[in-house]
């Protein structure tokens, strides 16, 4: 790294280089948002397909009679206990859907005033083969008035959402690495022709392309790193305060912003891989923009 120990070029006095590290700075603050994103959504996808891919809710509806009430719903359990792919299910109390529509209705809400259905909680086997078909025939040959909300249909088109929202945070960040390649190559472009006269005169004291571009690369890379470490000391506190306020919103459907270890390496990672693309990009541009010019 001698172009970083000693310098024959007047780089560190080049006004537009002022403005590189503010500019990666902006852009490692967006690739922090990005990256945060796509991991949040990432774990969010994976925890709903596990949560509740694998549930169904059996509703049987009420009628004005409590003892048909509890016949139809001993009938459905008679069902649901005979089917070998079922590995659990629950009967959910009144208490329990009364402090789920507590919200809506008011906690002075009585159930006896409402005609609430009858909810059951019914876990599948994974390993076990389900026909859906055949359950949902079976209940209505005995319940007619029972229906079944299979999680799983709707839960495979929000997580598609998901990963196509993901994929778009991707793309994202891929611009965003573009964008930072541009913006290093047009600056050392810059800096190559401020400096024209000064790498000739190099040029016939016998340095080397490979050493003008070392100049030029280790420059870059310093550049590269301050405004990677503004950028991250932006973003990390944005993504800080983003979970800080999802903690205070009660629902299992929010996303988990708490991070691992491994994230945070990743996060850690984004200035020291902006540096690497800075001071690679430009020794890559003074090398061909020197042998077409010399």
């Amino acid at each position: 790294m001698l172009g970083i120990k000693r310098s024959d070029l007047p780089l560190d006095s080049d006004a537009h280089s002022r403005f590189l590290p503010w500019l990666i700075a902006f852009m490692v603050f967006l690739a922090v948002l990005a990256l945060g994103g796509i991991l949040v959504l990432g774990a969010t996808a994976a925890r709903w397909d596990q949560g509740v891919g694998g549930t169904l809710t059996v509703q049987i509806s009420a009628t004005e009679n409590p003892e048909t009430d509890q016949r139809n719903l001993q009938e459905v359990l008679n069902v649901i206990s005979a089917t070998s792919a079922i590995e659990r299910y629950e009967v959910i109390a009144e208490e329990r859907m009364m402090s789920l529509l507590a919200p809506w209705l008011g906690d002075g809400a009585v159930a006896a005033d409402l005609p609430l259905p009858k909810l059951i909680d019914v876990g599948l086997d994974e390993d076990a083969q389900f026909d859906m078909t055949a359950f949902i025939t079976a209940l209505q040959l005995r319940v007619p008035e029972a229906t079944v909300d299979d999680h799983r249909v709707w839960l495979k088109r929000l997580v598609e959402l998901i990963r196509t929202v993901e994929l778009i945070a991707m793309a994202v960040l891929l611009f965003i690495c573009l964008a930072t390649t541009g913006t290093v190559i047009f600056t050392t472009r810059t800096g190559l022709a401020v400096h024209r006269e000064a790498i000739e005169v190099l040029h016939l004291i016998g340095a080397q392309d490979s050493y003008i571009a070392g100049q030029f690369a280790g420059r870059a890379m310093l550049l590269g790193l301050k405004g990677g470490l503004i950028g991250m000391g932006l973003g990390l506190p944005a993504l800080a305060a983003v979970g800080f306020l999802a903690e205070g919103l009660e629902g299992a459907a929010l996303p988990n912003l708490a991070f691992g270890p491994v994230e945070w390496l990743m996060f850690i990672a984004i200035p020291l891989a902006v540096a690497f693309l800075a001071m690679a990009t430009a020794r890559a541009t003074v090398l061909r923009s020197l042998a077409r010019m010399l």
